[in-house]
């Protein structure tokens, strides 16, 4: 039986539903290379932060002028420098360099703090060769000044102020905690975004009880966080309709995982984790796992199996919208050695 894996993702056609997210890896170019070489039918390049840009201008500036207030005749030493390639030089040249060298779309990712900032890079990526565009929204409402509909106003208007600079494809990454996330999904979707990418991961800080300091903590997802993606993107897909497209993340790290992400409604699997603990040849043996299992069950394309399971195609969509809390809660069964002391 012969299965047509391909799909169709932001307006992009796609050779097969797995594509390798953001991650060092889809960052430089050989180890990109080895991820489209490997099956990966796109590359979503690591985020740009607006951050990084900036503190290093600031560093340079303070550099070159480190000692002028105190002697003079050290204006006369200052370096002559013509150009800088900064952060958002190198992102630039290794976007093209990555567009260059693949035959499967490239997708560049971009964190801002700023409007300008949004808008200014957007267009830059585009110029740069992206065939499009991943808008991070990673923040956390920590100000209590600021009401969930201010930070969603916000969000939105960013998201309509990049639509409106850039002619390519737009996708938006989401986190989960949103007051009313199929609202705000709606709205994303109305202010110009041509999809969506649920979810992104907040990492968590971690405390260091030796020094007493705030320690960053990176711990790779685990299948279990896959739950929250295909709860929301089968209830989202009868809604937004089947012009949005939908991207799972967080959790994708075998061919079952993305016949669940597809059957709820997702048109893509994003994979990063198990690229990074297993190598790029991961995506060549999910590749293979999904062909013989849609073989198996008499699924001949990746339209057939998408949306099989969403919450309109399901006997019981409460078990999405409630989650099946109560039988949830009674699954769990004590081991059998668990005796009162």
């Amino acid at each position: 039986m012969t299965v047509d894996l391909r799909t169709r993702y932001l307006g992009l056609d796609l050779r097969s539903p797995i594509v390798a997210s953001a991650s060092p890896l889809t960052g430089e170019p050989a180890s990109a290379r080895l991820l489209e070489q490997a099956g990966a039918a796109a590359i979503v390049l690591p985020s740009l932060f607006e951050e990084e840009v900036v503190f290093e201008e600031v560093e340079i500036n303070r550099s070159l002028e480190a000692g002028t207030n105190s002697f003079a005749e050290a204006l006369d030493y200052f370096p002559n420098i013509q150009s800088f390639a900064g952060a958002g030089d190198r992102y630039l040249a290794r976007l093209r360099q990555i567009k260059a060298q693949s035959a499967v779309p490239v997708i560049a990712s971009l964190n801002a703090t700023s409007t300008g900032g949004w808008v200014r890079y957007a267009k830059l990526m585009e110029d740069a060769g992206a065939d499009a565009l991943e808008l991070n929204l990673y923040h956390v409402a920590a100000n209590p000044a600021r009401s969930a509909a201010d930070v969603e106003a916000a969000d939105l208007a960013l998201i309509a102020a990049v639509r409106s600079s850039v002619s390519i494809p737009l996708a938006v990454k989401l986190s989960p905690y949103y007051s009313s996330m199929a609202n705000v999904a709606r709205h994303v979707i109305d202010a110009g975004a041509d999809g969506l990418v649920l979810f992104n991961r907040f990492y968590q800080p971690d405390l260091d009880l030796d020094t007493l300091e705030v320690v960053a903590r990176l711990d790779l997802s685990q299948p279990w966080e896959l739950r929250l993606p295909l709860r929301w993107i089968a209830i989202l897909r009868p809604e937004l309709g089947p012009d949005a497209s939908l991207a799972a993340t967080s959790g994708i790290g075998s061919a079952t995982d993305v016949v669940k992400a597809l059957m709820v409604g997702a048109d893509v699997a994003m994979m990063t984790s198990a690229i990074l603990r297993h190598g790029p040849d991961k995506i060549r043996t999910v590749e293979a796992s999904l062909r013989t299992w849609m073989a198996e069950n008499e699924y001949e394309s990746v339209s057939q199996l998408r949306g099989s399971a969403s919450s309109t195609a399901v006997e019981d969509p409460s078990a999405f919208e409630r989650a099946n809390y109560m039988r949830t809660l009674r699954s769990w069964s004590a081991p059998r050695d668990l005796t009162p002391a």
